[in-house]
């Protein structure tokens, strides 16, 4: 029985050009359609959704819940409920609204109150919809605020550097945030598209590393791919990645401290996202007082540098890696 090619779940075989196959937040480049509607899961899509999606969602969905039952008191006789007597028509409406958000969160100040049977099993209903929905609200917030979840950067670019004596891929990461990650694991995928246009077949190769794992995660990790013998980067120039559109593809994990559990995080960098002939400057200094200062803005620095154009010759027989202009 053959051996079946490599596929990390990203397909092989497709029938048109791709953008990427990693979006830059790290999510894949997939769209979902067809399905019913039973596989949607609301309680997921609201812990996932940003921050300012979800206060959004919250105060429609209350403002929205408030007037529904505002509305129900409006169309009663006036006298359902006392106090809420106005003027005007709007201003009616408007006491009614106030009731509702004061029955609705239980608070009940006493100047308005229920008068009527209707009113009153309106007004009970609200009450039980607040504390049920309430009850909700809080849940979502204690699994959104528990929820472990990396923020890492990246560099902007992924650089082709000298190397010992010959040259290499890599790219910067750091923690955007204060908590302690440890155990750090990284794995690198190259992703090339090949075979004939009417037919092109992706092709996925685990990509060797000068460190594939770091014990403490303070500061940056360069993370290195050396361009040697075994590398599928020998001999490849800036116009053979791009022909092949080729596609680093990173996951990274590790242990976090504060939540002891597990993180990850995807990044992804396309042919036209390396910068060729640089290397990074340093992120990170020590002040004063004898502390480490880092500096993630600085993250993605780099400058230019002469290549070893000998070295970068002796990687094929082609044109070589770096003979080009550095820091172009």
């Amino acid at each position: 029985m053959q051996k079946p090619a490599f596929d990390p779940g990203l397909t092989r075989e497709f029938g048109a050009p791709l953008r990427r196959a990693v979006n830059k937040d790290g999510s894949f480049n997939v769209r979902r359609a067809g399905a019913d509607w039973s596989a949607f899961h609301p309680w997921l899509s609201i812990v996932r959704m940003s921050w300012v999606g979800f206060i959004l969602l919250v105060l429609g969905t209350y403002i929205a819940v408030n007037t529904a039952f505002a509305l129900s008191y409006f169309a009663m006789a006036p006298d359902q409920v006392i106090g809420s007597s106005a003027p005007t028509e709007a201003g009616r409406f408007l006491n009614d609204f106030f009731f509702s958000a004061q029955s609705l969160t239980t608070v009940g100040y006493g100047n308005l109150a229920p008068n009527g049977l209707m009113a009153n099993i309106v007004a009970t209903m609200e009450a039980l919809t607040g504390l049920m929905g309430f009850a909700v609200i809080t849940g979502v917030l204690l699994a959104r605020a528990s929820k472990p979840s990396a923020s890492i950067g990246y560099s902007r670019n992924a650089l082709i550097s000298p190397y010992q004596d010959g040259t290499a891929v890599m790219f910067r990461i750091a923690n955007q945030r204060s908590n302690n990650l440890m155990e750090m694991e990284a794995r690198v995928m190259l992703m090339t598209v090949c075979g004939p246009p009417e037919k092109p077949e992706r092709k996925f190769e685990l990509l060797s590393l000068e460190r594939d794992e770091i014990m403490f995660f303070a500061l940056t990790w360069t993370v290195v791919h050396p361009i040697d013998e075994s590398s599928p980067l020998k001999g490849k120039t800036a116009e053979d990645l791009a022909r092949l559109q080729a596609e680093l593809i990173i996951l990274v994990k590790g242990f976090d401290d504060t939540f002891s559990q597990t993180v990850h995080s995807r990044h992804s960098y396309r042919y036209d996202e390396f910068v060729w002939g640089a290397k990074f400057k340093s992120a990170f200094s020590v002040d004063p007082s004898g502390d480490l200062l880092l500096e993630l803005n600085r993250l993605g620095d780099h400058q230019a540098v002469t290549v070893n154009v000998s070295a970068a010759r002796a990687s094929g027989d082609g044109p070589p890696l770096l003979d080009i202009a550095a820091g172009s």
